[in-house]
């Protein structure tokens, strides 16, 4: 039958056929792409192309090519010589198309591909929002001189904003939220330096080349990209791009149903790995997938939830997350990464909480949300985090807290969000250079979040090296001014005897508690003593009780341990999450010699 097959050439055209498939269908992708053509219209080329094949293989065998003509196979005399005419133009044609299929992918690859990145702009946002028609790759302009003298690490990556083109400004969640997801598998892999989520998404609707980026974040490689959401499917173009020659890595197209969204952000990781040369350790499949979902309603509810913890900072805006993630939870029940970020909402929105029954139930919620996620996903740093917060804040109980941000570390050491909680931990526990180590590795990874610089700052002060903590909190002003980043830096002129700078730094700013706290104690040395009376007296009457541990510090500074010793023993009885500060806590010193505060500190059996 084979030989049968041979002769009549139908050989041949099914692989005619299958060459000029190839060839057609990459130019039809990527046009189509340009053009935001509906994904069914690329399925349907495929289709046609799959259905024409046993029709081209059904004609060869019927048919016959003559120098008069297509005839019917039976009606041509000397048939074998005519076909052996026939193969011989057929391979022509073969070799022909082939030629013309690999020229193609060599000007794609060494030359379409660099100058369309040299000479596109970057893809912008518009101010409601919504992506612009059109969304054109980026690239660095690198001179020679800049290439000399940027020298980022090798296996360093950011990852940029992916631009929502779906048509609908109210997606701007599912894209931001698919591009964090991705940024956090790419973390997970661990010869990869990924700048983190704040740093990465300051440049959100800017219009900064590739080459801004990567200096300011000081990477060699920069992952963007756009992502097209429709009722049930997704199709996500992404590109990398080497930010020191600005040529592409690599680049690709994928179209997904929502439900594969967890397979597809294994495959862009597995990509971006192999475009720098990664070796990829163990199954990286199984690191990436971690704890995620297969379910779309699931997926989509978490993203929500995620929006809503970076947007929001009040109790009510925590209960909305919770209620996104439980929602996410009761599509998929076995969704460790809902758990562990719902946990995470609980312990801050309880934190939020007056005293009492509902601060028990909401940490005992929390810590359940941790131990499922944990159960779920043992290797799930995010869970370990989610779990140690509670112990921390939630139970002062410092030594499994200890136990589980070592864990949570040692899973994620690429996390922003771990490195956050672990390295002002380590500070309280009178840690230093653990706390330092993880504090300047937290600005590496996310030189352009505000947060960075002032958990530096926070570090650098408990260690009481206030002149590098000032300047560290200098750093984070100068990024995005903030009243907590101004009362630190008072705290710290406060500290080296400067109060007229402490005053300075904290005077002027909004009426925070953390403010009134620095304007309570440098009043207070300035003779200024009502003023400093009138602070503590705000402070009393917007908090009540929930400051019961910053009391116990203003009083301790006054000069008045009875009052101080008081405050602390309220803050005992409410297990005010203020106490995890007491061991380093140098406004507390004046308290060390006394013996209800040296039963106090043996109590909280500080590690």
């Amino acid at each position: 039958m084979f030989e049968q097959l041979k002769q009549r050439n139908v050989v041949r055209v099914a692989v005619l056929y299958l060459v000029v498939c190839w060839l057609i269908l990459d130019p039809v992708h990527v046009v189509f792409h340009m053009l935001d053509v509906p994904i069914w219209a690329n399925r349907l080329v495929v289709i046609l192309m799959a259905l024409g094949f046993p029709a081209a293989v059904i004609f060869a065998w019927v048919y016959e090519v003559t120098p008069e003509g297509l005839k019917p196979s039976a009606d041509v005399p000397d048939s074998h010589s005519i076909r052996k005419l026939t193969g011989r133009r057929l391979d022509r044609a073969i070799i022909a198309v082939l030629a013309v299929a690999l020229a193609y992918f060599a000007i794609d690859k060494f030359w379409i591909s660099r100058h369309l990145a040299a000479s596109q702009p970057a893809p912008t946002v518009t101010s409601e929002g919504s992506a612009p028609a059109v969304a054109a790759p980026t690239t660095a302009a690198a001179s020679p001189a800049s290439v000399a003298s940027f020298n980022p690490p090798a296996h360093s990556i950011a990852v940029l904003p992916f631009v929502n083109m779906s048509g609908d400004p109210a997606q701007e969640y599912f894209s931001d939220g698919l591009t964090e997801e991705l940024l956090n598998s790419l973390t997970r892999i661990n010869e990869l330096q990924v700048a983190a989520r704040t740093s990465s998404f300051s440049f959100k609707g800017k219009d900064a080349d590739i080459a801004t980026v990567a200096h300011k974040l000081n990477v060699a490689a920069v992952l963007e990209g756009s992502v097209r959401r429709s009722a049930h499917t997704v199709r996500v173009t992404a590109q990398l791009i080497n930010a020191v020659s600005g040529f592409h890595l690599w680049s690709q197209t994928y179209d997904r149903d929502l439900g594969d969204v967890l397979q597809l952000q294994t495959e862009i990781a597995n990509a971006v790995a192999s475009a720098l040369k990664v070796t990829l350790l163990g199954d990286v499949a199984a690191k990436v997938e971690l704890g995620g979902t297969r379910t779309p309603e699931a997926f989509d509810a978490y993203l929500r939830g995620l929006r809503t913890t970076r947007t929001g900072s009040a109790a009510g805006d925590y209960q909305a997350a919770i209620d996104d993630f439980s929602k996410a939870i009761r599509l998929d029940p076995d969704y460790a990464l809902a758990f562990a970020m719902r946990s995470i909402a609980r312990t801050a929105h309880t934190q939020e909480l007056e005293s009492g029954s509902a601060m028990h139930e909401g940490f005992n919620q929390a810590l359940a949300d941790a131990q499922k996620a944990i159960a779920l996903a043992p290797e799930l740093g995010e869970g370990h985090a989610a779990l140690a917060e509670v112990f921390e804040f939630g139970f002062l109980d410092f030594s499994r807290a200890s136990q589980e941000y070592e864990r949570a570390e040692a899973l994620a050491p690429g996390s922003a969000t771990v490195l956050i909680y672990s390295s002002m931990f380590s500070a309280y526990m009178n840690r230093p250079e653990a706390a330092m180590a993880a504090a300047r590795r937290l600005v590496t990874l996310d030189p352009l979040n505000l947060r960075s610089h002032r958990v530096l700052g926070g570090v650098l002060q408990i260690a009481r090296r206030d002149s590098e903590a000032i300047a560290a909190f200098d750093e984070s002003i100068a990024l995005q001014p903030s009243a907590v980043a101004y009362a630190l830096r008072g705290q710290s002129y406060y500290a080296l005897g400067d109060l007229e700078n402490a005053r300075t730094s904290c005077e002027g700013q909004p009426d925070l508690w953390e403010i009134r706290l620095c304007l309570a104690l440098t009043y207070d040395k300035l003779g200024r003593h009502a003023d400093a009376a009138a602070m503590l007296a705000k402070m009393q009457s917007a908090l009540g009780n929930a400051s019961a541990y910053q009391y116990a510090q203003i009083y301790a500074q006054w000069g008045n341990p009875a009052r101080a010793l008081e405050w602390l023993g309220t803050a005992v009885n409410l297990r005010d999450s203020g106490l995890v500060v007491l061991k380093t806590d140098r406004l507390l010193d004046p308290l060390r010699h006394e013996a209800r505060f040296q039963a106090i500190e043996g109590a909280l059996r500080f590690p």
